[in-house]
């Protein structure tokens, strides 16, 4: 049985070493093809079918190179379970399982940095659209527009004339109102200045009605007092 492992062991030596170049090759394309593709992923522009295309290809390519990477890691697994197990084996299998790794997230973050700048640049895109269609469909709306507003304009300025003329008309009223006013207040103010000698001519006059009325009295109690002495003397 010893005998038997020993003599397979030359072939699975010779299989290991096969594999290993296997995989530093197929790394090599990797790091060139990551490399391409995030350049292409910069300055690739989202609205040319040819670069969309190519971009989407070379994507095929690098999935393709990290599925074979992942089968020929796997082979070299079972290889090195075969063969008798050595610390160096074990280190360059896990170095190779390493860059695997390596090479599957880098693609990972690209491919999502890639996705990112292309939704964007379709985002301006669009929005540059927007801004250009509304740019065109306002400019056609532009004259139409500048009527209405000039329509609006004139009538508001009617408007303004009308509410003047009335506020200068209701000026006037009051200030006619005001010249009433001041009349009838000088007017009470000549009233109250002649009062007084209103006053004291009715004064003047009730006095001398009361001495008017004391002669009467008098004269009428002397013509009474003249009757009785002529009556009595006959």
């Amino acid at each position: 049985m010893q005998l038997e492992a020993a003599s397979s062991l030359p072939g699975v030596r010779a299989d290991w070493d096969e594999l290993r170049r296997e995989a530093r090759r197929i790394e090599g394309d990797l790091d060139v093809r990551l490399s391409s593709y995030a350049k292409l992923g910069g300055y690739s522009d989202p609205k040319s079918p040819a670069s969309d295309s190519h971009w989407k290809s070379m994507e095929m390519e690098i999935e393709t190179l990290l599925a074979r990477l992942t089968d020929v890691n796997e082979a070299m697994s079972r290889c090195a379970a075969a063969a008798v197990p050595t610390t160096s084996v074990a280190q360059k299998l896990t170095r190779h399982r390493d860059i695997l790794h390596e090479f599957a997230q880098e693609f990972k973050r690209t491919r999502g940095n890639i996705m990112s700048m292309r939704e964007h640049a379709e985002l301006l895109t669009s929005v540059r659209n927007d801004i250009n269609e509304y740019k065109t469909s306002s400019s056609s709306q532009a004259v139409p527009n500048l009527l209405r507003e000039r329509a609006a304009i004139h009538g508001s300025i009617t408007q303004i004339d009308e509410v003047t003329s009335q506020a200068e008309a209701i000026k006037g009223v009051l200030s006619a109102q005001r010249s009433t006013f001041g009349e009838i207040q000088g007017k009470v103010k000549q009233l109250s200045d002649r009062f007084p000698v209103i006053r004291n001519l009715l004064g003047m006059i009730k006095r001398k009605k009361s001495k008017d009325t004391i002669i009467l009295s008098a004269v009428i109690a002397g013509c009474t007092l003249f009757l009785i002495i002529y009556s009595i003397s006959k």
